[in-house]
């Protein structure tokens, strides 16, 4: 989550933190930048290769991090440590790591990274990939051979000019087999991808001679993957699949939600399966084009920062409320579709909305994220390191922030999604938008025969579940806005 004068990433994390233009206050210096990260100026004489970069990533987090009051002096620190390195455990040997409050269990979700360029590109939605998100799985119990079943195609993408869709099989990346040991480093190592397709066949899953080449591009996320109103009797149901909360999207969602209005539409389906998070206010947008009987008096979330933070910014604390947009459908109730992905922002929308309406969960428990982030760097560019750090929590206006744990939100109705290949976004048969459409009717949906023919689960181990095929994107985040003084 990044702080500017305007705009804090918020980490309901996945993904980082997501940038914006303005100034930064920042609390330990009381200086104003004009990069949209905040900075500190104090050095160190200390002459070690990390320790000038570690004194300011320990007086940054000192200032910001949610839990700074259990954070250790920083003179029993050992500032010669390496700063960090993403995605590690190891807080013995990464400096930033050591600082991280019973890392990690209670903060699993801080996270710093060497190059701020790519971190505030991978918040913003912006990443260099083939373009797709893909669920990896043994092919049988033997654990040798992986298949990976194409779950999401960014629109715009390489991929996606290239021919790949949801529902695709990969067996081979460059003549190669996936496998066990591979199947992360074929997508990471090669700039250009030959896929080769495959089909169930003879009780199996094997090439079918087809294949997509493609090249990896900078590629920006449209988070408003698919649309659609779905009629069924009386009852006329909008289908959004959204992918990230981006503001740079708002105002094509007002554009969907105001066609989803014009259609009609009385019912609605939320898919989140794929949204990691993203900017908070996007997910108060959202908020409000949802809620029933929508009042600018009502509370969507307020957060909790640490006490210097509101002491110096009392603003912090203002409780955010809904605004009111024309486009509004005024539902009496909402369905989600979630995974294990399901987090931050996405997480952040179904508490907001709970105390107002009844909103049903269908698929799987969420990533469980109820606090938030910002994006700090170094404005002097004495160092490239982008830090990650949480700084909030937040509760719905009840109070209610119950589901930050590993478990998330528990769904109303567990539906797995390991019906593959995965069926295309919208079709009335899919795993989970059938099971929100027999809910919505109280009519059964029947299997057509090609799912019969051709669709199976597999009972064997999953690797990676909806995974991007640039790591950068798998991060969960959350956005928020940061009140003046």
């Amino acid at each position: 989550m990044e702080i500017k004068l305007g705009k804090i990433l918020l980490i309901c994390l996945v993904m980082g933190a997501f940038s914006c233009k303005k100034d930064t206050l920042d609390p330990a210096s009381n200086t104003t930048s004009t990069s949209g990260t905040t900075n500190n100026s104090n050095t160190t004489t200390n002459t070690s290769a990390y320790a000038a970069a570690n004194s300011w990533v320990y007086d940054q987090m000192k200032a910001w991090y949610l839990w700074a009051d259990q954070m250790p002096a920083k003179e029993k620190t050992n500032l010669n440590l390496v700063t960090g390195k993403d995605g590690q455990d190891d807080v013995k040997t990464y400096y930033f790591y050591s600082l991280l409050n019973d890392y990690p269990n209670t903060d699993r979700f801080s996270w710093i990274r060497e190059n701020i360029t790519d971190l505030t590109n991978s918040l913003s939605g912006v990443s260099t990939a083939f373009g797709f998100s893909r669920t990896a799985v043994y092919l049988d119990n033997t654990q040798t051979n992986v298949v990976f079943f194409i779950s999401n195609v960014v629109l715009g993408s390489p991929a996606e000019k290239a021919g790949l869709k949801r529902g695709d099989i990969i067996l081979t990346i460059n003549g190669t087999q996936i496998n066990g040991t591979n199947y992360a480093t074929l997508i990471a190592n090669n700039e250009t991808a030959t896929f080769g397709l495959g089909e169930f066949k003879n009780g199996t899953y094997v090439l079918s001679g087809k294949t997509i080449t493609a090249t990896k591009a900078v590629v920006q996320n449209n988070p408003i993957q698919f649309t659609k109103v779905i009629e069924k009797g009386n009852k006329k149901i909008g289908y959004l699949v959204y992918t990230q909360f981006l503001d740079t999207y708002d105002e094509a969602l007002k554009q969907a939600f105001a066609q989803f209005k014009a259609a009609g539409v009385n019912e609605f389906v939320l898919d989140l399966r794929m949204n990691g998070g993203g900017r908070i206010s996007s997910a108060d947008l959202l908020s409000s084009l949802l809620v029933k009987n929508p009042s600018v008096n009502n509370v969507i979330h307020r957060d909790e920062w640490n006490s210097a933070v509101v002491a110096k910014y009392p603003s912090v604390s203002t409780p955010t409320k809904f605004t009111l947009e024309p486009n509004n459908l005024n539902l009496g109730r909402l369905f989600v579709l979630t995974s294990n992905g399901t987090a931050s922002a996405s997480e952040l929308v179904i508490n907001g909305l709970r105390p107002y309406m009844d909103v049903i969960i269908i698929g799987q428990n969420t990533y469980g994220k109820n606090v938030g982030s910002i994006t700090i760097s170094d404005d002097q560019k004495r160092w490239t390191w982008g830090m990650q750090p949480i700084v909030l929590r937040t509760l719905n206006s009840k109070g209610e922030s119950n589901y930050g744990t590993k478990n998330g939100f528990a769904p109303d109705y567990v539906v797995s999604d390991n019906i593959y290949p995965f069926k295309p976004w919208g079709d009335e048969t899919e795993t989970l938008l059938k099971k929100a459409l027999e809910v919505i009717t109280g009519a059964t949906i029947p299997a057509d025969a090609s799912s019969r023919r051709s669709y199976r689960t597999l009972n064997t181990q999953v690797l990676e579940e909806n995974i991007s095929d640039n790591p950068a994107d798998n991060n969960k985040d959350m956005f928020a806005k940061l009140p003046k003084q």
